[in-house]
């Protein structure tokens, strides 16, 4: 049986992220947008008090269970900024975080399968995987998650060396890559710690640390397309760098495209811009612009 190019593979590995990434950003701009119409049409209704109904929990037939509370609309529209200008770009950085992960878990499993020894010969793997898996594939694949589950817990340096191993790239070499390390820390804060910057953050955000341990980390729209910009040169870097060592017809292909098809007026990463916050004095100032 004839192998695929692995540097095509890898560059689809990527372009697949680079895609979702663009899509988040793209679904992040409509739900700004979706936010600021509701508040708009909002702030032009007569009645001061609005009752809004919303699910509380979930009953066994199957029905939505509901309560009603009232806000007076000043409440309500800044409740409307909250999920703007702070909400938004929180759930935002998840997504980010967890389609570069991806990549980067989708690009070592894909290495391995056609490198297995890359593994090195002291991984082990429980017994029991061993024995219910369908395929040797099967079972790099489970050593595979089970080293990029032990890289989780790895500092960032510990994490790129174990990466190059396997990869040959290093990842310390792509300045966005440092970056990133931030953003996932960020995103550990706030799945895990309730937003509150802890040791363990300013141990791996190193000298991109933003806070000291026990502040506030604040997460904001220009935050969201900072990391979002940092994300996508990642993968840009990647693709460059996989190319080198694997050589990818695909990526060729594309940089042809690139220098042939004339530049659009936009690039297609301005996010936010059209749109200007409500005017409410309790809300927070926050700024739209990129």
């Amino acid at each position: 049986m004839t192998q695929s190019n692995l540097g095509n593979q890898l560059y689809e590995i990527v372009d697949g992220a680079k895609a979702a990434l663009f899509e988040q950003g793209e679904l992040a701009q409509l739900t700004y947008g979706a936010f600021d119409i509701a508040a708009r049409a909002l702030d032009g209704w007569d009645q001061d008090e609005i009752s809004v109904s919303f699910p509380i929990g979930y009953s066994a037939d199957k029905q939505p269970i509901t309560t009603n509370r009232s806000y007076r609309k000043a409440e309500l529209l800044g409740r409307y900024q909250f999920l703007a200008f702070e909400q938004l770009a929180v759930n935002g950085v998840l997504q980010l975080v967890t389609i570069t992960d991806a990549m980067l878990g989708d690009i070592v499993r894909a290495v391995v399968l056609r490198y297995p020894g890359k593994l090195g010969g002291k991984r082990q793997i429980p017994m029991q995987d061993v024995l219910q898996a369908q395929s040797v594939e099967e079972i790099h694949l489970r050593a595979t998650d089970l080293l990029l589950n032990d890289l989780s817990y790895k500092s960032p340096a510990e994490f790129a060396q174990q990466m190059e191993a396997i990869l040959s790239v290093n990842l310390l070499e792509c300045p966005a890559f440092h970056k990133y390390i931030e953003i996932k820390a960020t995103r550990d804060i706030h799945v895990h710690n309730r937003g509150i910057a802890n040791d363990i953050y300013v141990r791996k955000a190193g000298s991109h640390a933003r806070v000291t341990a026990g502040t506030r980390l604040p997460v904001d729209i220009q935050y969201f397309l900072e990391s979002y910009e940092a994300c996508l040169q990642v993968t840009e870097w990647l693709e460059r760098e996989l190319h080198s060592h694997w050589h990818s017809t695909l990526y060729e292909e594309s940089q042809q495209k690139q220098i042939e098809l004339p530049l659009p007026p936009s690039t297609g990463r301005g996010l936010f811009g059209a749109f200007e916050s409500p005017s409410v004095d309790s809300a927070p100032d926050s700024s739209t612009s990129s």
